[in-house]
């Protein structure tokens, strides 16, 4: 999460410092683009991006943002439902017959995912135990066929393409399935004095295990039948999970999503796809960021034009509007009116201001073609920036009914130590900084149980009410849980507990 230790990731700016240094001397403290914008220093001469001139961050001239045209899905406009027939029936009728299964986990691998990805990666076995004891209608095993694809928030972005490193390619919603022991150079953030979290991969994939094809497969309750060698599924999910902490600052969870279900991408399509007719769709979504996805080409010169600076913040220490910030993904994509005299808003909803692509991008294709033309069931899991949860339904799908997004608050940074204020032990920094760099206060602050903190995560609006639109009646299908839980077994058990229903509903 944000403000990991003494190296401190500032959304968009990553501000380190030697813990030997002198904290009055600002020349000691470097600004990097470790989690995706230049400082005014660091700014590669031309238009911001860093590229051959025209803004979008790579070099062929075409505004799209990457090199080829599309993203590796192909391209993508969904702003209307396709045509792609209606399957066959799928899982909506609920006679308990329904064991397909496509879960596709969307993470941040931005700097300050370290922690959470340890979290995240010790809960792999529970969620494949959780998959196979799957039941049908009438409790015998469901023996479900399970396809579980990993992407990553990256999308890619002019701010950040300077900095990647070499070899680095954003996934923009592609499938991610090279273990990360076989790749721990991911586990280095950028910049100098980046941090570096080995141990988000080491921990729970000592040994590479790996999928023979872009994602895991396996079905049965034993998963006798796999595409992991030796079929230790378990592993290979603890293998392929974590992504690392060198990805885009400018979170795009939504669009990455998105992408990664495009039913022409090339592994949504042959005799092997990941996304399959009649199969329930689970979207696991994991950050500790604001969505930002960006509507390219022309929502990035609110990022790299300084005659463009509508969303910016004032930076306090110059009374001006200096750069861009992770506060522009807050600012352009969000309305929460006019704060009270504590700093609270009475409410933050999502708008449309043509910077980011518009919520109702995604509400389409998920309600309008997916849910209701192929008569397919989406449910959603986000492990987002909320307070945690502290109740749960103790039968399926074991909802949060405490906490979490109930104690929401929408609010201003406060000055002063946490947890007076929000300045967490290690951080120099002041709300009017954090305000420049974010745009809002924290939706929740992490503590590790030992006396120290993992970080603090910015509040949900776009995707908290995407997923929250998939609930119908009294159908639960989306599950909000904290991404400041030290656990994240919960938010499996959820995940798990709404297949479960949709498998066996209620009576």
């Amino acid at each position: 999460m944000l403000f990991s230790g003494l190296c401190v990731a500032l959304g968009t700016v990553v501000a380190c410092s030697d813990s030997s240094a002198d904290e009055g001397n600002s020349s000691l403290t470097t600004l990097e683009t470790g989690d995706g914008i230049t400082d005014s220093n660091t700014t590669p001469p031309g238009d911001g991006d860093g590229d051959t001139g025209d803004g979008d961050g790579d070099t062929n001239g075409d505004g799209d943002g990457d090199t080829n045209g599309c993203p590796p899905g192909g391209c993508l406009d969904l702003e209307e439902a396709t045509d792609s027939g209606t399957g066959p029936g799928g899982c909506a009728s609920g006679d308990g017959s329904c064991g397909l299964v496509d879960l596709l986990f969307v993470i941040d691998n931005s700097g300050t995912m370290g922690e959470e990805q340890v979290n995240l990666s010790a809960n792999f076995p529970l969620l494949i135990d959780r998959l196979q004891e799957l039941t049908d209608n009438e409790g015998n095993p469901l023996n479900p066929n399970v396809n579980i694809m990993v992407t990553t928030t990256d999308l890619g972005h002019p701010q950040c393409t300077p900095f990647e490193p070499e070899g680095y390619e954003p996934a923009q919603g592609a499938p991610q399935n090279v273990a990360c022991i076989n790749r721990l150079e991911d586990f280095d953030g950028l910049g100098s004095n980046a941090p570096s979290f080995p141990e988000a991969c080491t921990v729970g994939c000592p040994v590479a295990v790996a999928p023979l094809d872009p994602f895991i497969h396996f079905e049965g309750a034993d998963a006798s039948t796999t595409n992991i060698p030796g079929n230790n599924v378990k592993g290979a999910l603890s293998c392929i999970g974590p992504q690392g902490i060198n990805g885009c600052g400018y979170e795009a969870p939504l669009e990455g999503m998105l992408q990664a279900i495009n039913p022409t991408a090339e592994w949504n399509q042959g005799n092997k796809p990941f996304l399959r007719n009649g199969a329930i769709l689970a979207i696991a979504i994991i950050t500790d960021e604001a969505d930002c996805s960006v509507r390219s080409p022309n929502g990035y010169a609110f990022f790299t034009n300084q005659m463009q600076n509508t969303y910016w913040e004032i930076n306090p220490d110059t009374g001006t509007k200096t750069q861009a910030t992770s506060a522009v993904c807050w600012n352009a994509g969000v309305d929460c009116g006019a704060p009270d005299m504590n700093g609270v808003y009475a409410d933050c909803n999502s708008i449309d201001t043509g910077v980011l692509h518009s919520k109702d991008r995604y509400l389409t294709y998920l309600q309008d073609e997916l849910i209701a033309h192929q008569n397919k069931e989406v449910i959603m899991l986000g492990i987002l920036g909320v307070p945690p949860v502290t109740a749960h339904n103790d039968l399926p799908p074991f909802e949060p009914t405490a906490g979490g997004v109930m104690d929401l608050v929408y609010r201003q940074w406060i000055d002063g130590a946490y947890p007076a204020g929000d300045i967490l032990p290690g951080d120099n920094s002041t709300a009017a900084k954090k305000e420049f760099e974010f745009g809002v206060g924290p939706g929740c602050t992490g503590e590790n149980g030992m006396g120290g903190f993992t970080g603090q995560a910015i509040p949900p609006v776009r995707v908290k009410e995407v997923c929250e639109a998939l609930n119908e009646d009294d159908k639960i299908r989306c599950c909000i849980e904290s991404i400041c839980d030290t656990d994240f077994s919960d938010a499996i058990g959820c995940l798990t507990g709404i297949i479960q229903t949709v498998v066996d509903p209620p009576k």
